[in-house]
């Protein structure tokens, strides 16, 4: 059975199993931190059909695929794109994936905490941070009812 052919049911792209029956793009958005849209921009400078199943990548695509979502400032794709855009510590556009990602995201609410803004504080207490509404919703503990009259 040649290479083309064969049928893969999970791939592994920088480390996260991907299933085989999708296609393209929509695997590739499987990894935290790539997008529907970063995929087919990602797929389209690689050259790379956006039709095709995920199952039936070939090893040097998969590795192509691998080297371009782990340093995607490689391909040269606009700044836009990327999820860490003017780095806090090192001003730099960066794109993280994984594991990663979450660091990144957990260091700045860390750092909103420390500094003691008004974003810090709220996840500190564990209240809404984004302005929403918290007079109904959001509500921690045993719920309160109405109690209904004993016949």
């Amino acid at each position: 059975m040649s290479e083309e052919t064969s049928f893969k049911y999970i791939v592994r792209i920088a480390g996260t199993d991907i299933d085989g029956k999708l296609k393209l793009p929509f695997g590739l958005a499987k990894i935290k931190g790539i997008g529907i849209i970063t995929a087919f921009a990602i797929l389209r400078f690689l050259g790379i059909n956006e039709n095709k199943l995920v199952g039936y990548l070939t090893e040097d695509e998969i590795k192509k695929l691998e080297d371009a979502v782990t340093d995607i400032r490689k391909l040269g794709l606009p700044s836009w794109l990327y999820n860490r855009r003017r780095d806090y510590e090192s001003g730099e556009d960066l794109h993280y994936i994984g594991a990663d990602l979450i660091f990144a995201a957990r260091r700045d609410i860390e750092r909103e905490i420390k500094m003691g803004s008004w974003r810090g504080v709220r996840h500190k207490l564990g209240l809404k941070v984004r302005g929403q509404r918290t007079r109904t919703t959001g509500r921690l503990g045993m719920t309160v009812g109405v109690r209904k009259k004993q016949r």
